[in-house]
């Protein structure tokens, strides 16, 4: 296939959608990405990539063209111009183009706007599109404190119905958007289809914990922000104290991290590591007997699936969760742990004495991980559906013309 792909940001951005392209290109397709000069996250744009330097080279064997943009700096002001910026130019750029593509896909992360140049493009030349929704809209704007009655929010209401229904298949990377999407924009089902992302094998399937071991060690890895309510887990710890065999890990930085340490002064069994290099990450997992995950009690936040959960599962480890929504189902469909419901300490502890005094399950909800973690998460299946389905739109869109 001849694919065009659009995507606001691009290598040397730190997202996965460069390794993505380069597996398709290996596997013999014409791969041309369309994104925005590169500056994210610190909104300033990189060095070597100003003035337009750059705006035309291949990487992996995939051929990438970059519009000028308007850099995210900081503040709301500047992250819509940088947002709208990229449309307009990506607009203009691909309405000049004149190389034919047999399908185009676009990798939907924020905004949902990112998406314009592309719907046009493809009903101009009667090819289809594939969207991937790897971030809800207008929902992610709710993160930023802006409501649902406000005008902002009622306004990018109207305009993500308008690209989510314009796509003519819309790839979700969690099972909970296919949800929102077919409540908030009454999408029909037959346009959805569920493609998680893939994880990175990076630590591999740990050995089982030794002989003897006299305590159950419970890790959480990842960001300490206001978004993963490490309180709870926290006032869980509390609840546990007087149970020596029982200990809590908590391995990452973050906004709430010195809050979760003021809460817990005096607490005998939970240890504060904070934010440690990746290199250094595979020596904590190999601490965890059991794995932990929260979120706040948000249905946004609750739809998505943290990154986080691929790799407990790709360690082959239980996993506890203080977490609603579609990580509780996918610890369910996989048999690999048990979920309480989120920002509830009691029923968090409770769940982690029920597999703290089980070592035979722990055993077996370990083995259910690993097995739910390669039939669902590894690469070499994320790129082979993608390709799939990429091929089945080109199908249908020759055929249409």
């Amino acid at each position: 296939m001849k694919i065009l792909v659009v995507c606001q940001y691009y290598s040397p951005e730190p997202f996965r959608l460069p390794d993505i392209c380069e597996a398709l290109s290996a596997r013999g397709h014409s791969v041309t990405v369309v994104t925005g000069t590169p500056n994210y996250p610190e909104g300033k744009i990189y060095p070597g990539y100003e003035n337009g330097a750059r705006a035309d080279e291949v990487i992996g064997g995939v051929r990438v063209h970059r519009c000028p943009l308007i850099p995210r700096k900081s503040g709301t002001v500047f992250r819509f111009l940088n947002y709208y910026s990229f449309v307009w130019s990506s607009r203009r750029y691909l309405r000049r183009m004149k190389e034919d593509f047999d399908v185009v896909f676009v990798n939907q992360l924020s905004p949902v706007m990112m998406a314009e140049g592309a719907l046009a493009w493809a009903k101009r030349k009667n090819r289809r599109c594939v969207l991937y929704c790897l971030d809800l809209w207008p929902e992610s704007l709710l993160a930023g404190g802006i409501g649902t009655d406000s005008p902002i929010y009622k306004l990018f209401s109207r305009i993500s119905r308008r690209i989510y229904r314009g796509a003519d298949e819309i790839l979700v990377s969690s099972r909970g958007f296919a949800d929102y999407l077919r409540e908030k924009f009454q999408i029909d089902e037959g346009r959805i289809r569920y493609l998680p992302q893939y994880a990175e094998d990076l630590f591999g399937e740990l050995p089982q914990p030794p002989a003897g071991k006299q305590t159950v060690d419970f890790l959480f890895a990842g960001n300490v922000g206001s978004g993963q309510s490490v309180e709870t887990i926290v006032e869980a710890a509390r609840l546990l104290k007087n149970e020596p065999d029982i200990r809590i890990h908590i391995v990452g930085g973050g906004v709430s991290l010195e809050k979760c340490r003021t809460l817990a002064e005096g607490l005998p069994n939970i240890t504060f590591y904070g934010r440690q290099p990746l290199e250094r990450m595979p020596d904590y997992y190999a601490v965890a007997d059991v794995f932990l995950v929260s979120l706040v009690k948000d249905p946004v936040l609750s739809a998505s699936l943290p990154g986080k959960v691929q790799s407990y599962l790709a360690a082959g480890r239980p996993i506890v969760g203080s977490i609603d929504g579609e990580t509780a189902r996918v610890v369910a469909d996989g048999q690999c742990g048990i979920c309480a419901p989120a920002e509830d300490p009691q029923a968090l502890a409770q769940a982690i004495r029920q597999v703290a005094a089980q070592p035979e399950l722990r055993r077996q909800y370990g083995d259910n991980a690993r097995r739910y973690y390669r039939a669902h998460f590894e690469k070499e299946k994320f790129i082979t559906d993608l390709a799939s389905v990429l091929q089945e739109n080109a199908r249908q869109g020759a055929a249409g013309m």
